[in-house]
C-alpha cells in the first residue's frame, strides 16, 4: 500500500492510503479522486516497479508536472521530496524508510533493477553503462562503466530478450529519443547495403533472411561503433533494427508478452497496448510509416491478401491465430494503423471460464447439454466481450463422431475436433474479381454433408442462409453476432436477413428466426475489463407478431466496488437461475435424460454473493488477459 500526501489550493493537507497501482483523476472510480474541472477523468497513474515508484501521464490536457517540470509520458523513480503537480493540487508519495534504501539513483540502476527482476544478475550486468552525456544534462548520474565488458552484437543471443524488456519497462525520454534516431540511421544504412549487394529477399526463407540480415547488421554496427553513443546498448539496438527489417518490429516483444491482450498502432510513433483490460501507451515506436507498411505486408502476403491504395483495408491473422486489422492512407489520415487482438495460447475449456468467474457451473452444465442435444445457439455480445472464446468452448462440446464445418471471414476458431473442415472467405483480386463471400461458403457447406455448421460471425446476408440451414436438418449449428442484449440480437438478425435483398415480409423473417434459433447467450464486457455471460435466453415461439423469449440464467450486477486485494473498482454480483425450465429440457427428461432441474432455481443474494464476487486477483487478471 502507498501513502500519498495531497495538498489543495487552500493549503489543506490530507493523507490517503492507496494500492501500489492506482489512478488519479476526477472520476468517481479513481483511486485518488481530485475534484477539479481542469482534471481528466483518469488523469495520471501511480504504480510500483522493481525500479521504484513511477508516475504516468494518461494524456489529459492539463498534464502532470514533477518539481515544476511537465513530464512526457513516464517519470520516475519518485523520491520522498518530489512534488507532483496536477491542476491546483500538490501530491507527494511518502516512501517508507525501508524502501528508500533500494531506490535507484541512476538510469542504469533503473534498468538493472528491472533486469534483476526479469532476467537475473547476468541480465543486469549486461546493461551497465547505459547512461550518457545527454542523460547527465537531464540531472541523472551516470554509473562508472570503465570495467564493464562490451555487450555482444549478436542479435540472436538469448540474453538480449531481457534487455529489450528492460527498455520497455522504463526508458528515459532523452535516451528514447537518441535510440530512435540511431535505429532510423542503422535501418536506412541496412536497406542501402542490401540494395547495393543485390540481395533477392523474395527467394529467401525466413530463417535465411534473418541470418543474412543479422550478419549485415553486425558489420554495420562495427563500422559505426565509434559514432554510436556509449550509453546505447548495441545488442538491443541490433535486435530492434533486425525485428523491424525482417520481423514485426516493436510488436515482436509485445506478441511474446502474455500480459498484453491487444496491440494498437495508431501511427508509426504511437503504439498502445491493453493489459488487464486497461489501455497503456508503449514506449517503443517504429522508425517511420514505411516500417509500419512493411510489417503489414509481411503479415498479409503469406495469406494471399493484399493492401494498397486501391484496397486500403484488410483483415488477416498471424501464425498463432491472432486477429489482425490494418488500414492505410488515403483512408487513415495520420498514417497506417494496425490492430492486433491476441488469443490465449492455452486452449480454454468450460472449467476455465468457471474459474475466471465468467460463468457459473450451472450455466456451463446447461450449455453443454444444449450443444449435445443439437440446439441452435447464437452467441451475442459487443466487441471484445469474449464471443469467439465462448464459441470455441461450445464447439468442443460437439460429439467426436459428428462432422463439423466452420465458415469464417478470417480463420480464428481453434476447434479440438477430429472430423473438421475449416473454410475461409476470400477478397477480390487486383481486377476486383474472384471474391468468395461467407454467404457463398455457407451455401456450399450444405453440399458437404455437415452434422454441424459453425459460422464465426454473421455480419450480413449470410444470416438468411444460416437460418435456412438451421431449419432444414442442420440442428446444433452455432454462430455469433454483435448486439448489446438478446432482444437487440434478434432485431439485428432481422436486419441482416433483409440485407439479402429477398424482400421478405417481417412476419416471415421473425417466424424463420423463432423456428431456427433455440438459445441466445449474451456476453458482456464491463468497464473494469471483466467479461461475463450475463444472460442465457430461450426463444419460445411467436405471439402477436413478436418473437417470445424467456430468460433461463442471468448475472445480477451489484455495481462496482473494491474487494479482496483489488485496488481498482471491479464489477461485483452473482449468477442466478430465473426459475424457468426450458421446454426442450422437459422433453429430454421425458426420454430418460435424468437431468437436474435444481440448477434453474434463483440464488439468493446473501447465499451466493461471496461465492461469485471478484475476490481472487488472479482470476480477474486471467479474465482480462485470456477471455477473447
Amino acid at each position: 500500500m502507498l501513502k500519498v500526501e495531497i495538498t489543495d489550493s487552500s493549503g489543506a493537507c490530507r493523507v490517503l492510503e492507496v494500492g501500489d497501482d492506482c489512478t488519479i483523476g476526477k472520476n468517481a472510480d479513481a483511486d485518488i479522486r481530485l475534484d477539479s474541472w481542469r482534471l481528466g477523468k483518469e488523469h495520471a497513474r501511480l504504480f510500483k516497479t522493481p525500479a521504484g515508484m513511477l508516475i504516468e501521464d494518461l494524456g489529459a490536457f492539463a498534464g502532470v508536472s514533477v518539481n515544476g517540470t511537465r513530464i512526457d509520458a513516464l517519470h520516475g523513480p519518485l523520491f520522498d521530496d518530489d512534488i507532483i503537480s496536477i491542476g491546483q493540487f500538490k501530491l507527494r508519495v511518502l516512501i517508507p524508510a525501508l524502501e528508500k534504501k533500494n531506490v535507484p539513483e541512476t538510469i542504469s540502476d533503473v534498468d538493472n533493477a528491472v533486469l534483476e527482476q526479469l532476467d537475473g544478475p547476468q541480465g543486469a550486468k549486461s546493461l551497465q553503462g547505459s547512461a550518457g552525456q545527454k542523460l547527465q544534462q537531464a540531472g541523472i548520474k551516470q554509473i562508472n562503466s570503465e570495467n564493464t565488458p562490451s555487450p555482444s552484437l549478436d542479435a540472436t543471443s538469448p540474453s538480449t530478450a531481457g534487455n529489450s524488456l528492460a527498455l520497455v519497462a522504463w526508458v528515459h525520454p532523452l535516451q528514447q529519443e537518441m535510440e530512435f534516431e540511431w535505429r532510423k540511421k542503422i535501418h536506412t544504412k541496412l536497406l542501402e547495403t542490401m540494395d547495393l549487394r543485390r540481395h533477392d529477399v523474395s527467394q529467401m526463407s525466413d530463417e535465411v533472411l534473418r541470418n543474412q540480415t543479422s550478419i549485415l547488421l553486425n558489420q554495420i554496427l562495427r563500422e559505426l561503433d565509434a559514432e554510436i553513443p556509449p550509453q546505447l546498448n548495441r545488442a538491443v539496438l541490433c535486435k530492434q533494427v533486425l525485428n523491424e527489417a525482417v520481423g514485426l518490429g516493436p510488436l515482436e516483444e509485445l506478441l511474446e508478452d502474455e500480459s498484453v491482450t491487444e496491440i494498437m498502432v495508431n501511427r508509426f510513433d504511437e503504439i498502445y497496448v491493453e493489459r488487464d483490460g486497461r489501455l497503456q501507451k508503449h514506449p517503443m515506436t517504429f522508425t517511420g510509416d514505411r516500417a509500419v507498411l512493411g510489417v503489414i505486408e509481411r503479415i498479409v502476403a503469406p495469406l494471399g491478401r493484399r493492401i494498397d491504395e486501391s484496397s486500403p483495408m484488410v483483415d488477416a491473422r498471424l501464425k498463432d491465430g491472432s486477429r489482425v486489422n490494418a488500414i492505410i492512407p488515403p483512408l487513415a489520415l495520420r498514417g497506417a494503423a494496425l490492430t492486433i487482438r491476441k488469443f490465449a495460447q492455452k486452449k480454454l475449456n468450460a472449467q476455465d471460464l468457471v474459474g475466471f468467474n465468467a460463468i457459473s457451473p450451472d450455466m456451463a452444465k446447461f450449455l453443454k447439454i444444449c450443444v449435445e442435444a443439437r440446439k441452435n445457439i447464437v452467441v451475442s455480445g459487443g466487441t471484445g466481450s469474449g464471443k469467439t472464446t465462448l464459441l470455441n468452448i461450445l464447439s468442443n462440446f460437439i460429439p467426436v463422431h459428428e462432422r463439423v464445418i466452420t465458415v469464417e471471414d478470417a480463420a480464428e476458431l481453434k476447434l479440438d475436433h477430429d472430423h473438421l473442415v475449416s473454410l475461409e472467405s476470400r477478397p477480390a483480386n487486383v481486377e476486383g474479381k474472384g471474391a468468395i463471400l461467407i454467404r457463398d461458403l455457407v451455401k456450399n457447406t450444405l453440399r458437404m454433408r455437415p452434422d454441424r455448421i459453425v459460422v464465426g460471425e454473421c455480419r450480413g446476408a449470410e444470416a438468411l442462409d444460416m437460418l435456412q440451414a438451421m431449419n432444414t436438418g442442420h440442428e446444433g449449428s452455432l454462430t455469433t453476432l454483435h448486439a448489446n442484449t438478446p432482444r437487440d440480437g434478434l432485431a439485428r438478425l432481422e436486419t441482416m436477413v433483409l440485407m439479402a435483398g429477398m424482400d421478405l415480409p417481417l412476419v416471415a423473417i421473425r417466424e424463420q428466426i423463432a423456428s431456427a434459433v433455440d438459445i441466445v447467450v449474451q456476453q458482456t464486457r464491463f468497464a473494469c475489463g471483466s467479461r461475463k455471460v450475463t444472460s442465457i435466453t430461450e426463444l419460445t415461439g411467436m405471439e402477436s407478431g413478436k418473437i417470445q423469449i424467456q430468460e433461463i440464467f442471468k448475472f445480477v450486477n451489484k455495481g462496482y466496488g473494491k474487494t479482496g486485494n483489488h485496488n481498482a473498482n471491479k464489477v461485483q454480483g452473482y449468477f442466478s437461475g430465473c426459475d424457468t425450465v426450458p421446454s426442450f429440457y422437459e422433453e429430454l427428461q421425458a426420454v430418460g435424460g435424468g437431468l437436474d432441474m435444481r440448477i434453474f432455481k434463483p440464488h439468493e443474494l446473501e447465499d451466493r454473493s461471496d461465492e461469485f464476487s471478484l475476490s481472487d486477483e488472479r482470476a480477474a487478471l486471467n479474465m482480462s488477459g485470456e477471455i477473447r
